[in-house]
């Protein structure tokens, strides 16, 4: 579990292919930038951009993950060198700060706006149709591993689109400051709406 609370950026810094399939997965390797890792051990998760992965190798300055093709073909940004957001896994001693975080990637929605509006950020993402559902005015949603709140939703034939207000501190200390117009981002439904759809498609 997370928190979508990002604790570093760091950077891929070499993708390597598991195979000459075309179902081949990747191994990257990650410069950890400022995420401390004299507590992760090998098998340990952290998520990347969002995606929850198993630590298989570790250095001094980083750590090695193992990404399958499945893995790669439902997120964004994990298939070439680049910054991603870091977060460990949640442990009981910690704040959540953020929400509840599976880290598993429920979907990709597409950037609509990222302008700014006076000192902070508006984002506007479109969602798939499979995922409108579960996004709520005031409700919480991940993007690229980072816990946010929904300040406004629009309900569209395929899907919806959703707006964010990033302040200052967010743009700093993330990638969402490289977000463009048209980019893929990672998204991730409040596990609290999961479970109500459940309950609720039960009981009919």
């Amino acid at each position: 579990m997370f928190t979508g609370i990002v604790a570093a950026v760091g950077k891929i810094t070499s993708v390597q292919a598991l195979g000459a399939s075309a179902d081949a997965g990747v191994r990257l390797s990650i410069d950890a930038g400022e995420l401390p890792l004299q507590d992760v051990a090998l098998g340990d998760s952290i998520a990347l951009n969002g995606a929850c992965m198993t630590v298989v190798e570790k250095t001094a300055q980083g750590f090695t993950v193992d990404v399958s093709r499945e893995s790669l073909n439902l997120t964004a940004g994990l298939d070439a060198p680049g910054e991603v957001n870091l977060e460990k896994a949640l442990t009981l001693a910690e704040r959540l700060g953020g929400h509840l975080v599976s880290g598993h990637v429920d979907g990709l929605g597409t950037v609509q706006k990222f302008e700014p509006v006076g000192e902070s950020w508006e984002l506007i993402v479109e969602a798939p149709k499979s995922l409108a559902k579960y996004l709520a005015y005031k409700g919480s949603v991940v993007v690229n591993g980072v816990s946010l709140t929904v300040n406004r939703v629009e309900d569209l034939a395929t899907g919806c689109r959703f707006s964010i207000n990033l302040i200052p501190h967010t743009i700093q200390v993330t990638t969402l400051k490289h977000l463009h117009v048209g980019g893929k981002v990672n998204l991730e439904i409040d596990l609290i709406a999961r479970y109500v759809e459940r309950m609720l498609s039960i009981a009919k």
